[in-house]
């Protein structure tokens, strides 16, 4: 019976995998021979001393963070969730490096878009520590503490920053699907430092584009220019794989199409043109004039267009023929890199939010329309959208309007830090003490706005509130600063005041189950056996496991795939119950079986 390990997915050990697949005679005993890398490579190797690259202190341990597997788990919050048993829906309290490591077996090339509006570095937000050696425990006193920003006056301004956002932006791309795009906020402080990180990352050929976003109506003047503008990066996991939609439609555009036939309203398609036409043919036109081209179209097609009355003629003067694009067959127009006030403004997004609260908590959030926006283009109706820097969760408010404005189906994964409110802010007299709970209370009173306002009752409006912990197996858990007493608590390796529930997510976590897979309680006697998936993972994390738990779990097993079995190691009612489940197991066709 395999062991789990307890630790998130291995990244340097899937890229030495993948260097194995291409170049099988570079790895020996699971190392890399650079040597031989460079002589399989041969000259695209660049060895010069001197050549361009981005750098800075610290750059090489950010790296190394990212690749460090985490140790810690998520548990389950039900009496914070909404729609626990049913949402699809995912909102994580704790540290975001620490939680993109958890998601990375059970969600790696699942999310179809992110998005996120990280702190800008201004000198006065938060931008923390990361703490190489165990961040799971820096996490937690970063908890107990406020919140501080990162001044100016700083020697590593720059620095801090950087070293903050790198090893996420790396974790977040693993995430994405072939097809994934990867949106980012940011304004002119590191807007410079933000597109060479993102370069290397994601590589620079796969830029898609720099939107200017004009975020407020307002205009001071105060200073030498008045900054309204912020940048939204857009990149791809593959630029290739990527087709974005197209939007509506506006109302400027559609008056492009003002002509009218039988078959309704359309706009003129240019099909002579002196420069682009490749194709040089007679075409006689209604009155008997001839026309040489040249053509953008072949002659068949041109012939074809005029026999199904696909020809729009020019009257009055020279004749000329124009294709007909109707507004009813109009896929819309592809988005451009200039977004206006139309898109929303800061001052939108905070009378939003103060709607739905009636007080003013966050000074510059971003309005549902531009994120809608960008989902819109981004995404189909099934997608799963990530925001690591949920904020006020404005990505979760935009996701459940479009579902209700296009019968969607996306689900949203939230994660934010539960960073402490200022005690003097009119948040903090409403009762709300960290970011958490007043992005948790936006999505409830939100998603309660839009099922009123669109009367459909089967809209995802829940979500699931899982919060980032330490292990709760003892086995799984670095610290161990009295190895004896550590030893003698293996007997049962559960942590005190944790539950099944809690060890039942974690183990889901680390053989890269989705947190929101269905999940069938079966009782048997007083002992409960977890279905997972419709039989793709059955548990029983129970004490004293007999036989007859064991047929009763053979009972479940689905019969077109395989399926895992995973028990508690120290749950069986004795060694030999142990060793004849495993057998009784194999024999059914069971062969995966595991412990913790």
């Amino acid at each position: 019976m395999e062991k789990l390990d307890g630790k998130t997915l291995d990244l340097t050990k899937e890229n030495i995998n993948t260097l194995k697949r291409l170049f099988p005679e570079v790895v020996t005993e699971g190392k890399v021979d650079f040597e031989k890398l460079k002589l399989v490579l041969g000259e695209e190797v660049d060895d010069r001393k001197e050549k361009y690259e981005f750098t800075w202190h610290g750059k090489a341990q950010s790296l190394k963070l990212a690749q460090t597997p985490s140790t810690g788990t998520l548990r389950p919050d039900k009496e914070s969730s909404k729609n626990w048993d049913s949402t699809e829906n995912l909102y994580i309290e704790g540290d975001n490096l620490e939680v993109l490591k958890l998601l990375q077996k059970s969600y790696f090339g699942k999310v179809k878009m992110i998005y996120i509006d990280p702190p800008y570095n201004t000198g006065h937000d938060f931008v923390y520590q990361d703490d190489f050696r165990d961040n799971i425990k820096n996490y937690k006193e970063i908890t107990e503490q406020t919140a501080k920003s990162n001044s100016e006056t700083s020697g590593r301004y720059h620095t801090d920053w950087l070293n903050m956002i790198y090893p996420r932006i790396k974790l977040a791309r693993n995430l994405l699907t072939e097809d994934g795009v990867f949106f980012i906020s940011i304004d002119d402080n590191e807007k410079d430092n933000l597109s060479k990180i993102c370069g290397e990352i994601f590589g620079e050929e796969n830029f898609l584009a720099t939107f200017s976003w004009r975020r407020t109506d307002n205009q001071s003047n105060i200073g030498n220019v008045a900054k309204v503008k912020e940048y939204i990066l857009l990149y791809a996991k593959d630029k290739k794989a990527v087709k974005l939609n197209k939007m509506d439609l506006s109302d400027k555009a559609k008056k492009e199409y003002r002509y009218k036939d039988d078959n309704g309203y359309f706009r003129r398609a240019i099909l002579l043109h002196k420069t682009r036409g490749r194709h040089e043919y007679k075409v006689t036109t209604p009155t008997g004039k001839e026309l040489h081209g040249p053509w953008m179209i072949t002659k068949p097609k041109m012939l074809e267009m005029i026999d199904n009355d696909e020809i729009y003629w020019t009257q009055g003067g020279e004749e000329q023929p124009y294709g007909k694009i109707y507004l009813k067959d109009s896929e819309g127009q592809i988005i451009s890199d200039w977004l206006t006030i139309d898109f929303g403004t800061n001052q939108r997004a905070a009378k939003e939010i103060e709607d739905l609260f009636n007080i003013r908590s966050f000074d510059f959030p971003k309005p549902t329309s531009l994120i809608k926006t960008f989902i819109k283009v981004a995404t189909n109706s099934n997608d799963i959208i990530l925001d690591f820097f949920s904020g006020s969760a404005t990505t979760a408010d935009a996701t459940m309007q479009l579902n209700a404005e296009r019968d969607g189906k996306r689900k949203f994964i939230m994660v934010q830090l539960p960073e402490l409110v200022n005690e003097k802010s009119k948040a903090y007299e409403a009762g709300y003490k960290n970011i958490c709970e007043i992005g948790k209370e936006r999505i409830r009173r939100a998603g309660a706005k839009i099922v009123e306002k669109s009367g459909k009752s089967d809209l995802d409006i829940g979500f699931k509130v899982f919060k980032l912990d330490s292990s709760n197996l003892k086995t799984w858990d670095p610290d161990t600063e009295n190895l004896e007493q550590d030893l003698f608590d293996l007997q049962d390796n559960i942590k005190d005041g944790r539950s099944k529930e809690d060890l039942l997510y974690e183990i889901l976590l680390k053989v890269g189950i989705p947190l929101t897979t269905p999940i069938e309680e079966v009782k048997l006697n007083d002992k409960v056996i977890y279905n997972v998936g419709f039989g793709g993972v059955l548990l029983c994390l129970e004490d004293e496991i007999d036989l007859d738990t064991v047929q009763e779990m053979i009972k479940l097993k689905p019969e077109d795939f395989d399926t895992k079995v995973i028990f508690k190691e120290t749950g069986f009612l004795n060694d030999s119950v142990k060793t004849n489940a495993i057998q009784t197991l194999k024999k059914n066709g069971i062969t995966d079986v595991r412990s913790v």
